[in-house]
């Protein structure tokens, strides 16, 4: 079971944003906080990334930097302060003639519910330096993805949630190769990552914490403690999670009846699966269903 594919894929839910940024001369972009995750890549030329607290840091061609679950942060010409940099307003136009960088610029905007724990437990803000002979693959999905940012023809858009799917996976993956003692729960504890395995592999099934443990080997309380320092949550609470967050992929990739639904992500009923579902994502299933997911990249203040 790949955990990080299957936590990548659940944030598909949201709506998949990419574009291409052209900037020259003095420049700079406060991007907001926001429920989802995205990702810059420095086609050409220099920058500065800078946190909303903490030192800047410089960027080369082909440096990532990955957001996971939407922290505020923003992109400069120079080592300046967060709060000196003006709002982005995207999609931001490309300056007229050579630009002197040139980013691309993705994220999955989630209207609804939250960013998987599994990706809140990386840093705030990671920056990659990929060896790019080394992941050939990675420097042709950021072309691929270029290219779709740049087709304007009809049905352009289709691809481009499994390019970003992908391009965040082979990032991560990058970033953990390079941190191997990142504390992740597939990569520090087999323990608690058999668990997680049996939870994301059946959501379905009447788990108890008893009946984890016993998956991974533990006793009740060790288990306990084990995962909740690891991901942040009890192991009852990351299930309930887990199985919204499936849910909610399941309404808007399939067209299976609620009540299937519900029976797939461990609900007997059609109705209390609707009220776990209202309490995650303040919406009905069936709204869930029909509503558009859009998302704008704007700074609140704007909005």
């Amino acid at each position: 079971m790949d955990i990080l594919s299957e936590v990548i894929a659940s944030i598909r839910i949201g709506r998949a944003g990419a574009m291409f940024v052209g900037q020259a001369g003095a420049w700079g972009l406060r991007f907001p906080a926001f429920t989802g995750s995205g990702f810059h890549i420095v086609l050409h030329g220099d920058a500065w990334l800078i946190p909303a607290s903490g030192e800047p840091r410089a960027l080369r061609p082909g440096d990532v930097v990955l957001s996971p679950f939407g922290a505020a942060h923003g992109l400069s010409h120079a080592p300046v302060r967060f709060e000196q940099l003006p709002p982005a307003v995207l999609p931001s136009p490309t300056v007229p003639g050579p630009a002197d960088v040139e980013l691309l610029c993705g994220a999955y905007w989630l209207d609804r519910g939250q960013v998987p724990p599994y990706l809140r437990a990386l840093p705030e803000l990671i920056v990659v330096s990929p060896d790019y002979q080394r992941y050939p693959e990675l420097w042709s999905l950021v072309h691929l993805l270029r290219s779709d940012v740049s087709d304007t023809r009809t049905g352009a858009e289709a691809t481009r949630p499994a390019l970003l799917d992908l391009l965040l996976t082979h990032v991560v993956r990058c970033w953990l190769e390079e941190h191997h003692d990142a504390r992740l729960p597939d990569v520090s504890d087999p323990a608690v990552a058999t668990a997680l395995g049996a939870m994301h592999a059946s959501p379905e099934k009447a788990w108890t914490v008893k009946q984890l443990s016993v998956v991974a080997g533990l006793s009740r309380t060790s288990f306990t403690s084990r995962f909740t320092a690891l991901i942040g949550q009890t192991p009852s609470a990351y299930l309930a999670g887990w199985r919204m967050a499936r849910g909610a992929q399941l309404l808007r990739e399939t067209n299976a009846p609620l009540a299937v639904v519900a029976r797939q992500v461990g609900y007997s009923t059609e109705f209390a699966f609707g009220n776990a579902f209202r309490r995650e994502y303040g919406i009905s299933p069936g709204r869930f269903r029909t509503a558009d997911p859009s998302a704008r990249w704007v700074e609140s203040s704007h909005r």
